[in-house]
């Protein structure tokens, strides 16, 4: 008998195993059976084939002649898809991945104000300075989704304004990880008022055009996110708000 499909059992089915997988549930080396995941979810095989191939896509898994499609170690995975990063933030090892994305926006951010500074076009550098003072006025006003959503517009204006196709595909993931820190608890209540003036800070020196200062702000941005990631408790909380 061919299960009934369930609308959205597609979407539903694919985060549930990546989630499984980022949790550790399906530790590396399961082998992961068609038949037992259509009959535990009653969906069709034809939607946990497709699952599996997004996943394989993402490298989560991978299906070998004579054993079957097997999870695969972290090492493989495609760690910069926003889905992946969505569902790590949100895995028992989200403080592990919020400390990692992190460091990685400590390392690329400053280059990209940098050059941004150098060489950004100047309608954009204008959007990103007109956004910085946007974030200002929404953080007064105590208004956290319109922060939240001109913070993403910021970082990833920020990006394209460096000029590099490679800094700019980054966008999505960065995207993710803002939103992603936000939606699993993992950022303060409010935002903290030296971070907002230092994006206003930061978008006018890149419109006056000063590289080194750019770089010293982005990074000082980026490095407040990393100590914010350290200063977790396990469960994500804040150690200053359970104070």
């Amino acid at each position: 008998m061919v299960p009934t499909q369930r609308p959205g059992s597609h979407q539903q089915l694919l985060n549930t195993l990546g989630q499984r997988i980022c949790d550790g549930d399906l530790a590396t080396g399961t082998v992961v059976s068609i038949d037992e995941l259509t009959t535990e979810h009653g969906v069709s095989r034809s939607v946990v084939r497709e699952v599996l191939r997004v996943l394989g896509a993402l490298g989560m898994v991978e299906s070998t002649r004579g054993v079957g499609t097997r999870t695969l170690p972290p090492s493989a995975w495609n760690v910069f898809d926003p889905q992946l990063i969505a569902w790590r933030l949100a895995s028992r090892n989200r403080l592990d991945q919020l400390r990692s994305l992190a460091e990685i926006r400590n390392a690329l951010e400053p280059e990209a104000a940098s050059l941004a500074a150098s060489r950004g076009d100047a309608a954009v550098v204008g959007r990103l300075m007109s956004v910085a003072a946007r974030m200002w006025t929404a953080a007064e006003t105590e208004d956290p989704e319109t922060f939240l959503d001109l913070d993403v517009e910021f970082h990833a204006l920020l990006l394209h304004a460096s000029g590099n196709e490679m800094f700019a595909h980054f966008a999505p993931a960065l995207e993710e990880i803002l939103r992603g820190r936000v939606r699993t608890g993992l950022t303060p209540a409010h935002p903290d008022p030296t971070a907002v003036a230092d994006h206003l800070a930061l978008a006018s020196a890149i419109q006056r055009r000063e590289p080194d200062r750019s770089w010293h702000l982005a990074r000082r941005i980026a490095t407040a996110a990393l100590e914010e990631s350290r200063h977790l408790d396990p469960d994500g909380a804040h150690r200053a708000d359970k104070a």
